[in-house]
């Protein structure tokens, strides 16, 4: 059964939550390295737990997740930025209205995960960031098709440049890993400073989008 969206939240601020959702969102911040002040879209935002972070970093951040109970629950834990209900294939906006487009590991329980892309790519002016889970790691073997990871998809980081790129012409992605041993030891946590995040066996990936560059 679909956790709550206080039972869901209430997960990261566990110690291991904490470390896990510290690593994704440092893998996530420094691949964009946004400017103070820039607008993000975060798509699939559940609770909005990546939106406010967003927000603490001084962006402009809106949330948008499909499922209304998770974004009024979102509204209740932050009331400065926007929290709406809507349809990731369908996302009520118009081009370019955003700097960047954020999914972190949303596109894992949506249907048609490169179409949601390229809507994406289309209301973004700068890039797209999209995190998702690694088939390839410990973390997979530990939790697929359990608990929240039940009915997620786990894609490899080749697989998905691949999806992510053949959703539109002329996109560049990059790629980079975090969450290799998902304990939140500190056996876990030496390996996350150590382990460069080129290694292919992070729990947790994130593909960055930018247009490609011309010759």
């Amino acid at each position: 059964m679909k956790p709550s969206p206080a039972e869901y939240d209430s997960w990261y601020k566990t110690p291991k939550g904490r470390w896990i959702g510290d690593a994704e969102f440092s893998l996530i911040w420094d691949m964009l390295s946004p400017q103070k002040g820039s607008a993000i879209l975060d798509v699939g935002c559940g609770t909005g737990y990546f939106t406010r972070r967003f927000a603490r970093m001084g962006l402009e951040a809106t949330g948008l997740d499909v499922d209304s109970s998770f974004a009024a629950y979102a509204k209740t834990k932050d009331a400065e930025s926007t929290y709406l209900t809507g349809d990731a294939l369908f996302l009520p906006f118009r081009d370019k209205s955003f700097d960047y487009c954020a999914a972190v590991t949303s596109l894992c329980f949506m249907r048609e995960p490169a179409s949601v892309v390229m809507e994406m790519y289309r209301v973004a002016r700068r890039g797209v960031i999209v995190g998702l889970l690694n088939r390839r790691s410990l973390l997979c073997v530990l939790k697929r098709g359990k608990g929240a990871y039940e009915g997620a998809r786990w894609d490899t980081a080749p697989e998905a440049c691949e999806w992510i790129r053949g959703s539109g012409e002329g996109l560049e992605t990059s790629v980079r890993h975090a969450v290799f041993i998902p304990a939140g030891s500190g056996f876990a946590k030496f390996m996350e400073k150590i382990a460069p995040s080129s290694l292919p066996f992070g729990g947790f990936f994130a593909v960055s989008v930018k247009p490609a560059a011309h010759p």
